[in-house]
C-alpha cells in the first residue's frame, strides 16, 4: 500500500472537508493523519492530509479524480507519492554546523531526502561532501563577478533537478530575481536577534546588551532580505556569567535543530504560504523516526 499527501488551499466555504474525504473513501484510501486551518482574518482555508491506498489508487488517478473537486471549490490542490524522496540542494560558505547536521540527519535517514549537490563559494567543505559521494560545487562570488557566478549557482539547481535550496549558512546576498525565480522553495537559517543586532558579530552585541535569550530563525528567502515568512524558531536561555564564546556555540546548535526542523516541515508538505506568514502544521506519526542509529 502506498502512501500519499494531499495539500489543498482555497477559500474558505462549507463541504471541503467531507468533498475530499468522501472522494478518498469512494477510491479506496484511508486517511491516517489530518490538519486543517480555517483563517479567518484572509479567509483561506488550509489542509493536508496523509492517506493509505488501499485498493492501489495511482497518483495519476487520484489527481484525475481530484480535479472536479478542485473546480468546484477553485482549489490548489497537491498530491504526492510518499516514498519519493524530494531532491535538494545545500548552500554553505564557512560555517559547517548546519551542513554537518543535515549530512548526518540524512545519512541516518531522518531527513528523507536526495541531496543532489552543495554549493559552496569556498573550499572548506569539500572533502566532507565528496566523502559522502555528493556531488560538489565551488562557485567563487565577488562583487565583480555575482550576476555571473549567480547564474551558473541556478545551472546547478536546474540540472540537479533541485526542489528546494537550503541556505545552510550561506553568506551570500541572492539577487532580487533568484528570489523571485526560487519563491517557496529557498529556506535560510539566521540567528533570531534580526533587526535589533546585525553586523559580522550579532553573539558579541548580544553579549553586551546582556540578553537572557538568543535563538535562531529559519524563514522562506524573499528579495526582502531576512523578512520572508517564518517556518521554525526556537531559543536557548543564557546568564550573565557565560562568555561571547558560549553565545556562540549555544547559538550554533539551536541554528542547526531550527534549520533540521523547517527542512522536515517543507519536505513532508506541513507549510503553507499564508501571504507574508505560513502556516505549519504538526507532523504525521512516524515521520521523525529514522532507518538507522548512526
Amino acid at each position: 500500500m502506498k502512501t500519499y499527501t494531499l495539500r489543498v488551499t482555497c477559500a474558505s466555504t462549507r463541504g471541503i472537508v467531507a468533498a475530499l474525504s468522501s472522494f478518498l473513501a469512494e477510491a479506496g484510501c484511508n486517511i491516517t493523519d489530518s490538519a486543517q486551518f480555517d483563517d479567518s482574518e484572509t479567509g483561506r482555508f488550509f489542509m493536508r492530509v496523509s492517506f493509505l491506498s488501499e485498493e492501489d489508487a495511482t497518483l495519476e488517478s487520484l489527481r484525475a479524480g481530484l480535479a472536479p473537486i478542485a473546480a468546484r471549490f477553485g482549489m490548489e490542490v497537491e498530491v504526492t507519492d510518499q516514498s519519493v524522496k524530494k531532491k535538494v540542494l545545500i548552500m554553505v560558505s564557512r560555517f559547517g554546523h548546519c551542513l554537518n547536521d543535515l549530512l548526518y540527519r540524512w545519512r541516518i535517514g531522518a531527513l528523507p531526502i536526495d541531496i543532489v549537490g552543495v554549493v559552496s563559494n569556498h573550499h572548506d567543505y569539500q572533502k566532507v561532501v565528496v566523502n559522502h559521494d555528493i556531488p560538489f560545487h565551488m562557485i567563487r562570488v565577488t562583487p565583480e563577478n555575482k550576476p555571473e557566478a549567480e547564474a551558473r549557482q541556478m545551472q546547478v539547481i536546474e540540472e540537479s533537478g533541485a526542489e528546494l535550496v537550503v541556505l545552510a549558512r550561506y553568506m551570500q546576498v541572492l539577487s532580487d530575481q533568484m528570489c523571485k525565480t526560487m519563491s517557496g522553495r529557498i529556506i535560510n537559517i539566521h540567528h533570531s536577534f534580526l533587526p535589533s543586532f546585525k553586523g559580522a558579530n550579532p553573539y558579541k552585541q548580544a553579549y553586551e546588551r546582556g540578553v537572557k535569550l538568543i535563538g535562531a530563525t529559519s524563514h522562506y528567502v524573499t528579495a526582502d532580505l531576512d523578512e520572508g515568512p517564518i517556518i521554525e524558531q526556537d531559543t536557548v536561555r543564557v546568564t550573565h556569567a557565560q562568555s561571547p564564546g558560549d553565545y556562540v556555540s549555544l547559538g550554533r546548535d539551536v541554528e542547526a535543530q531550527v534549520l533540521a526542523r523547517a527542512v522536515h516541515a517543507h519536505i513532508h508538505g506541513r507549510v503553507f504560504l499564508n501571504g507574508s506568514k505560513t502556516v505549519v502544521f504538526p507532523p504525521s506519526p512516524g515521520s521523525y523516526a529514522s532507518e538507522r542509529m548512526g
